[in-house]
């Protein structure tokens, strides 16, 4: 017996496939149709085969909280979910207008801080994040660019209208998976890829290796760029591997570094090599020991200095973590109207600031109607939910913000947009979000289509990290627009 569609129900959720019971979107239509004809049974097995292949793939991550083993397989599921093409070019528009705007910030904060001397943000909320390196102040990388690559995340509300839940400007992971799910997808139902128009996903290493070589000094015939990991125990160590071999880059750890000569060199078995662009996936704090954390063991003793006689490119600039702070997020429309002289297009999330007392108030009383976040902690840690906590956490939680109100934001709780889903052989509406990935070029921006839609695979649950059990789903971008 095929699975009933018509009797598929968004409830009262804003469903990303559906419009109400019964009914697919017109994006959509073509898909739930082909769809019909599946049975429950055959869907399940196209699931489990997809996850063998992921497996085989080694698409895993690991979860350093977890006592049964920290390799895990990011869970996937078979139902894709669907962008029409009017959609995208509004969300590509916003996002490159962020990211504009906050890498403009960016080289203002380490250099004349005009925003800060005309007062659109306190200087206190840019000096006591934690992501602010004094070491960077003055720091010129090419081009004037500091975000290389951004995952930005984006949610949809209850009415469909979309939201900047968070950006990520340091060292954002899984852009493997979109290009792993895509390819099990495409071996999975290859039929459906000849019958609709999807932008394909899989030019994204050629994209990252043309935004890496573009920072290369112009005189050099043939720059030699590496992907610098922390090694083999890092969550995102798969992503590293994966991203190193289709660039065709060597893949390479802090040791198998150094500096020689006033150059960044890579130890060969012909001897040493100089380096000139390292895709950098160590965080800021132990990129170079003399600079930043003296117990640094991931990164290169001398790198910055390197770095800052232009002699080697990082990407992404040490320092952009200011800029992933929740609280310096809070003030990004701020920046778009600065810089830019223009308007938002892409909204954030309403968002109190724990260290202004009238939002503390307002938190602190109504904590069981809001989301909690600590400044600088991701991957759904350090975050209470006030709709599913306890009167213990949010006593908890009301304690912490009391001791160090500065590293807590709250937001408004947003009901996800959902996508149906696979579970137990029966179809679900389940929670999602959004992050595409963005390169800044200098002297272009580009907006990889799609990105990684995560899903709560648990019933009702709003966080979607893989983390805290959530999986992830194929996203479609159509390539022709509706009448």
């Amino acid at each position: 017996m095929a699975v009933q569609w018509d009797l598929y129900n968004p409830e009262d959720f804003y469903d990303e496939l559906f419009s109400a019971k019964g009914q697919p979107r017109q994006s959509a239509a073509a898909l739930i149709k082909w769809m019909q004809g599946l049975r429950p049974d055959e869907l399940q097995q196209h699931r489990e085969t997809a996850q063998i292949a992921l497996l085989k793939l080694g698409v895993t991550f690991s979860v350093y909280s977890d006592n049964q083993g920290i390799e895990r397989v990011f869970p996937f599921d078979i139902i894709p979910r669907i962008i029409s093409a009017q959609e995208w070019q509004t969300l590509e528009g916003g996002l490159k207008q962020r990211i504009q705007a906050l890498n403009l910030f960016l080289n203002d904060m380490y250099g004349e801080q005009r925003i800060l001397n005309d007062g659109k943000i306190p200087h206190e909320v840019v000096f006591s994040a934690t992501g602010f390196l004094k070491p960077c102040i003055g720091l010129k990388p090419p081009s004037d660019v500091w975000c290389h690559i951004t995952g930005t995340d984006l949610v949809r509300d209850r009415e469909g209208q979309w939201y900047v839940l968070e950006d990520n400007l340091r060292v954002p992971s899984g852009i493997s998976y979109v290009l792993e799910n895509r390819r099990v997808m495409k071996s999975t139902f290859p039929a459906i890829f000849q019958t609709l128009a999807i932008q394909p996903v899989d030019d994204y290493p050629s994209h990252l290796l043309e935004t890496l070589l573009n920072l290369a000094p112009p005189q050099l015939p043939d720059p030699t760029v590496v992907v610098l990991t922390p090694g083999i125990y890092n969550s995102a160590y798969f992503e590293h591997s994966f991203l190193a071999q289709q660039m065709g880059v060597e893949l390479v750890e802090g040791r198998d570094l150094v500096v020689v000569d006033g150059y960044l060199q890579m130890r060969t078995t012909q001897g040493l090599r100089r380096v000139d662009v390292v895709y950098r996936r160590v965080d800021d704090d132990f990129l170079d020991p003399h600079v930043f954390r003296p117990d640094s063991l991931l990164g290169v003793p001398g790198l910055m200095d390197v770095y800052r006689q232009g002699r080697v490119a990082l990407a992404n600039a040490p320092g952009t973590g200011v800029a992933d702070d929740k609280v310096v997020y809070a003030y990004v429309p701020e920046m778009i109207r600065y810089y830019l002289g223009e308007e938002p297009i892409l909204s954030n999330v309403p968002t109190y600031l724990c260290w202004q007392e009238k939002d503390r108030n307002h938190v602190l009383n109504n904590l069981e109607k809001l989301v909690v976040k600590a400044a600088n902690e991701s991957g759904g840690y350090g975050m209470l939910v006030g709709s599913s906590s306890t009167e213990v956490e949010r006593a908890e939680f009301a304690e912490r913000i009391k001791a160090n109100p500065r590293n807590y934001i709250a937001q408004p709780i947003l009901c996800l947009s959902r996508v149906p889903t696979l579970i137990d052989h029966q179809v679900e509406g389940r929670h999602v979000d959004l992050r595409p990935y963005i390169l800044h070029r200098g002297d272009d921006i580009y907006v990889h289509p799609g990105g990684l839609t995560r899903v709560a695979l648990r019933k009702g649950s709003l966080v979607v990290n893989s983390s805290q059990g959530g999986g992830s789903k194929d996203t479609w971008v159509l390539n022709h627009f509706h009448e």
